[in-house]
This record gives C-alpha cells, structure tokens and sequence, in this order.
C-alpha cells in the first residue's frame, strides 16, 4: 500500500494544496501534523515519521514548505519517499523554483500534475518529460487534435515519446565520480567511499535499444574473463527503462532510452582512497593581537591530469578581522558570515604544491572559551579521470532502420556533495611558559 493523500504546507502548517487519492483517512487530520513535529523539535528527537492514532504522517522539507503523506496503512515508505522527492523534481522542472508563492501562483497546473504523479495511492506517471507533453503552463484553445492523450501515457515505453528523428544520431555518456573522504590530524583516512552516476544524453531517432558494458567484477566472473581492472559495484540504482531482469540474470545493462538528458544508473564503490589533493596546515595564534594560518595544498594525482575549480576552505575564529592573504597562485578571500578563509585555484596540475598564508586581527579581549576545531574542507573536480578505474568498454546501438550512431564517453571526479574532503588542522597557540599544540 501507499499513500492515501498527498498535502503541501507552508512553514506555519497551513495547507496550500491537498490532494485525497482514498478516501480513507480523514483529512483534517492533517491539522495534527505540525503540532507533532513542534514537540519533537522542542525534544530533538524529530523523526520522518510520525503518528496520531491509526494515522502515519511521512513528511519532507524543502525550502520554506513541507511535503506530507498520511496513511492508516502499514505501507511502504521508501516507495513514499521515493515520490515525495519526485514531486520535488517535477514540480522544480515545472516552476525551476519550488517554494510557497510558486505553489500560489501555479495552482491549477499543481493540481493537474497530482492528478497524473499518482492514482489511487500509487505512483503512476513521474517523468516530467512526458507529463510536460500534455500538462502545460500556457492555456490553449481546445482543438480535437488536441485532446488525444499522449502514446507515452499508455504505452509500454511510458519514459519516451515514438516518432523522434534526428540528423545526426549521437548518445553521450558521463561518469561522474563522487569522492567522499575523512582524514584525521594524524593524516589516517578514516572514512572513504565513491558515489558514482552515470549519465546520458540521448539523441537517437525512433525507438532504439542500447546495450552498455562496463568493467563490472560479477559480470567477468560470470563470464570467465577476468582480465584486466574490475571494480565491485554496490548499492546500484537503474532508471526505470533498464531491463532488471536481464541485469540480474546476465549482468548486461540494456534499456530503451529516455530522449534527452537522463541519469541511467547510480552505484556505490567502498574502497581505501587517498587524499587526491592533500592539505598540511599550521595556525599560530598570538595571544591578544592575531591569527596566522599557513596552508599548504599538493595534488597527489597523475601528472597528466589537471583539477578544476579547486577550492579549500579553512575556518577562522569568529571575532577575526583585517584579513592579509599571500597565494603561490589563485587567489584568497576572506566570508566573514561564514568565518571561512576561502583559497580558490582554477587549474590545479597533479604533482604540484601551493602555499596560502592569511593573517587575522583579533580583538584585544581574549574569549576564554575554547572554540570548536571546525575541518578543512577542499571541493574540487577533475575531469577525464576516475578514481575507482570504472570504464565503459562498449556501447551498442540497436535500431530497426540499421542507421549508424555515434557514443561519446567522458569521466569525472569530483569532490563529495554531502562530505567533502576533509582534513583536521594543527593549532599552535603560544603561551607565556610553551606552546600548547591542539591536534
């Protein structure tokens, strides 16, 4: 079982939008909600799911507005959640910012795509693509031509549209590498894993098939050849036009693709990684007058590779004022909401090292609370290359007409989105008798 309705509210817990798909639950039980998710703010134990009587309130926030499920039903939550982030997608893709006045002003259209997004419960059309294809922001004259329902809604291939032609046949295919790392001050790695995607863009006449090979362990050992690098995918997540059952049986990933721009599969890697950009910093903190940082960045990835847009954040006490910078290259800047020091270099070569010095004022009145030791945090993204060895080893584009088609291939790596490389610095803060190293 799913959902038995589907609410919009805003900040204050006043319904802005609600959508009843059973019947089944009374509907100003939602009244119980926010009053609910008060108290146990107010305890610090809030939880995604909460409960008033038989009734289950599965929630999301986004922006200034919360999404909320309810149901009397022992149903699936990950499939609740799994669409209420849908909604947030396809809601974005409709009015490219989701919040309350979006919501206001696009009331008519909201309603429409709840009716499409699910039935009766059940997630139906979720692609916001297809459902572009028949609910529209603009008000048009109603035509015969017009009311046909689109082949997408009721065919088999729900994800694309049939007649598409193009000049030129061409699918581009992105690797998209996700570092997440944590180095404690002693230079271990604590942590480490590799949040991959693969991702297309599709411009195929008719209706192809595509097959995509990658250096999967399983599908070698299946086969009996286990040459060459493999890697172990875990955790792996297909769009919906992926065969499951075929990848299951043989491991081949085979699919009808969506036109357009699309994220095929995602997957997880847990392995050892080392630091591809490593930070070594010193702060030296003079009692009653100022802070410097020393920082030093050095790439420890192959020579013939190049990081972009590479950027390390080093906090700073609070009450730090004047900011001085000196950079080996890029350029420094000072976010006092943020108590960041902020060193940006836009192209990083592998093999090399940098160096960052800032100097701080400090006010006069020493703060004899010790602060928290806040970690050095480096985004980066490096292109042509990938950590895990992940490769794509073939594309094959099946099509009745026999055209020819052109796969194009890229690999990324880049920083982690949710936790990014992360290094503990040494603090030296000089007192009258010796210096007393925090680590």
């Amino acid at each position: 079982m799913s959902a038995s309705a589907v609410f919009v509210l805003d900040l204050k817990g006043k319904v802005l939008i609600c959508r009843n798909y059973k019947g089944d639950v009374d509907m100003a039980e939602i009244d119980h909600f926010l009053p609910l998710l008060m108290t146990q703010e107010e305890e610090g134990l809030t939880c995604p799911i909460m409960s008033h009587g038989n009734v289950h309130f599965l929630w999301i926030k986004h922006t200034n507005l919360y999404l909320v499920a309810t149901t009397n039903k022992n149903s699936n939550a990950s499939l609740v959640y799994a669409f209420l982030y849908k909604v947030v997608e396809v809601f974005t893709e409709y009015f490219t910012e989701l919040e309350e006045e979006s919501i206001q002003d696009n009331f008519v259209v909201v309603y429409e795509l709840l009716d499409e997004l699910m039935d009766f419960g059940f997630p139906q059309t979720t692609d916001s693509k297809i459902l572009q294809e028949y609910i529209t922001q603009e008000g048009t004259k109603l035509e015969v031509a017009k009311t046909k329902v689109p082949t997408t809604v009721t065919n088999a291939v729900s994800w694309r549209s049939e007649g598409i032609k193009y000049k030129k046949n061409e699918v581009f295919i992105d690797v998209i590498e996700s570092i997440n790392l944590l180095v404690n001050a002693n230079g271990s790695v604590m942590s480490s894993d590799i949040v991959g995607t693969v991702k297309l863009k599709t411009m195929l006449s008719g209706m192809p098939e595509l097959r995509l090979g990658l250096n999967d362990r399983a599908l070698f050992a299946l086969t009996g050849r286990d040459k060459g690098k493999t890697v172990t995918m875990e955790d792996v997540k297909f769009h919906q036009c992926v065969r499951l059952s075929r990848f299951e049986s043989d491991r081949t990933i085979s699919f009808i693709p969506p036109d357009g721009e699309s994220e095929l599969m995602s997957y997880r890697i847990n392995t050892h990684v080392k630091p591809l950009i490593w930070i070594e910093s010193v702060i030296e903190k003079f009692s009653h007058s100022r802070v410097e940082i020393m920082v030093k960045a050095k790439g420890q990835f192959k020579k013939q590779s190049v990081a972009n847009n590479v950027e390390v954040r080093v906090p700073v006490p609070s009450d730090a004022d004047s900011p001085k910078f000196k950079t080996s290259t890029g350029h420094a800047k000072y976010v006092p909401e943020k108590n960041l020091a902020v060193w940006t270099i836009k192209s990083f070569p592998g093999g090399k090292e940098f160096l960052m010095r800032a100097s701080f004022g400090l006010p006069s009145v020493e703060n004899d609370e010790m602060e928290g030791k806040p970690p050095i945090t480096v985004n980066f993204e490096i292109p042509y290359f990938t950590v895990s060895g992940i490769q794509v080893r073939y594309m094959k584009i099946i099509e009745k007409s026999g055209y020819q088609a052109l796969p194009w291939v890229r690999y990324i790596t880049q920083s982690g989105g949710r936790t990014a490389m992360l290094f503990r610095y040494s603090l030296l803060m000089y007192s009258k008798k010796r210096p007393i190293i925090y680590s």
